[in-house]
């Protein structure tokens, strides 16, 4: 499972600028926790050796009755869940005594800590290093969260100490696809989950939240080999308000890095909200392929279906490589064919493609479309090889590839994907300008016709 790092500090140290900066994005998901009137973010974290869950925690005032309240209800339960906390402190500020205050709770909670010292740019830090090892935590770490500066060997050092986390049996089998069932909760994944297995393996009650954790189910049908992961719901923000829904949130997060395909299911009846969006977003960043289920869909009837697709249409318009389907997890409809979906989407994202064909599909495309002009020269685009998989990766090599535009990144996403019929997995592009390889041959030649002609003028003076 992805480790958990959480953000902690008093307010405007430099917490989201650090969450943002590890994450790559200011879209994460978010969510309400008992008491405070702060949000909690989610992401995960993509700078450093392996991904990790991000939590950034809402900031703990500087008032000590303040400190001691909150302390109970965010930073221990933010670290609760944590394998590795980040302290963080204003190097501009100083210490404070909030710091100290926060740093008495943490010693206390017995969670390694990582004591991280912000916004170091243009100081002196040397200077002032002593006076945060008073903290007891430990060795300050200095940073420049808006910057970058410090923070891809902070999250380096942060992820050595961790170890891979034990999994679940079923879990790590690479003969297993790995499905993760996810979305709001109430909208049928335990109920989805049940008729698929054909029995009442996961608890179901009619009230949001009965799923608390993660469940990993091995499940075998026609050949297939398959762990069915029943994920708990991701509420809206006012919604969560039992503590032991606190993280249901990293539950989520860390089945889509789990696992192979993730069905996306929403309530055909409640219609699509921005939670079924940041998670559909979220796991096309993840690289995931991905089935969107549409549950509950035998309640409808035919102007509501019709308001449904639209909607879906109109709100989800960036998971047009994913299959759509239409079940009632209830009574069964259209369930039976959700496996073909996941086998097709799995096959998709791990598809192998020749190096001379993906060229040939990138001159076609050129052909018919040429890339833009920049300065007066054409962008040349030259070949094209396959770069990994889940999800598919493209390399196209060529001059000024950097200048692209997302226009026409766009024209050869969907290029690919039509010819090579890449259906429910994500595919991605990255382009990689080489150097001129005459160019160190000119230098070379240069060179030799350098030293030539001085010989020639040392033996013409010898002459003279």
């Amino acid at each position: 499972m992805l480790p958990v790092i959480a953000l902690v500090g008093r307010p405007n140290v430099g917490k989201s600028t650090l969450f943002n900066r590890l994450t790559r994005t200011r879209d994460a998901l978010v969510a309400d926790q008992p008491g405070l009137t702060r949000d909690r973010q989610y992401g995960v974290g993509r700078l450093g050796k392996r991904p990790f869950v991000v939590v950034d925690t809402g900031g703990i005032g500087d008032d000590r009755e303040g400190v001691d309240v909150l302390m109970q209800q965010q930073v221990q339960h933010a670290i609760g869940e944590a394998d590795r906390v980040l302290f963080i402190v204003d190097a501009r500020d100083g210490l404070t005594a909030g710091d100290d205050a926060i740093a008495s709770g943490l010693r206390r909670a017995g969670k390694p800590v990582t004591l991280v010292v912000n916004k170091t740019e243009s100081l002196d830090y040397d200077s002032i290093s002593g006076d945060y090892f008073a903290l007891g935590i430990g060795e300050p770490v200095p940073i420049a969260a808006a910057h970058g500066r410090g923070v891809r060997s902070l999250i380096d050092r942060v992820l050595a100490d961790l170890p891979d986390s034990e999994t679940p049996d079923g879990q790590t089998d690479p003969q297993r696809v790995q499905i993760a069932f996810v979305g709001r909760p109430n909208v049928g994944k335990s109920t989805l989950v049940n008729r698929l297995l054909g029995e009442e393996r996961v608890v179901t009650f009619d009230q949001p939240g009965t799923t608390r954790d993660s469940i990993f189910i091995p499940f075998d049908s026609n050949g297939g080999h398959y762990t069915l992961i029943d994920t708990a719901g991701v509420r809206r923000r006012a919604r969560i308000s039992e503590t032991v829904e606190k993280f249901s949130v990293i539950k989520t997060l860390q089945a889509i890095e789990q696992a192979n395909v993730v069905l996306l299911v929403v309530d055909a009846q409640q219609g699509i909200g921005e939670q079924d969006a940041g998670l559909a977003g979220h796991v096309v960043d993840s690289g995931r392929a991905l089935v969107v289920v549409i549950n509950k869909w035998d309640g409808l009837d035919a102007g509501e279906r019709e308001r449904v697709r639209q909607e879906l249409q109109r709100r989800l318009p960036f998971l047009d490589f994913a299959d759509w389907r239409f079940v009632s997890a209830l009574h069964g409809s259209g369930v039976g064919h959700l496996l073909q979906a996941v086998d097709a989407a799995y096959a998709a994202a791990m598809s192998d493609f020749k190096t001379p064909e993906l060229t040939r599909i990138l001159e076609d495309a050129v052909a018919e479309h040429q890339p833009p002009l920049v300065h007066g020269r054409r962008i040349k685009l030259r070949y094209a090889h396959q770069g990994g998989k889940n999800p598919p990766i493209i390399v196209i090599h060529g001059n000024q590839t950097d200048k692209v535009p997302p226009a026409y990144r766009r024209y050869l996403v969907n290029r690919f994907r039509s010819v090579l019929r890449l259906r429910g997995t994500p595919l991605r592009i990255e382009f990689k300008s080489g150097d001129n390889p005459y160019a160190g041959r000119r230098n070379k030649l240069t060179e030799r016709q350098r030293r030539k002609r001085g010989r020639l003028m040392k033996h013409v003076r010898g002459n003279r």
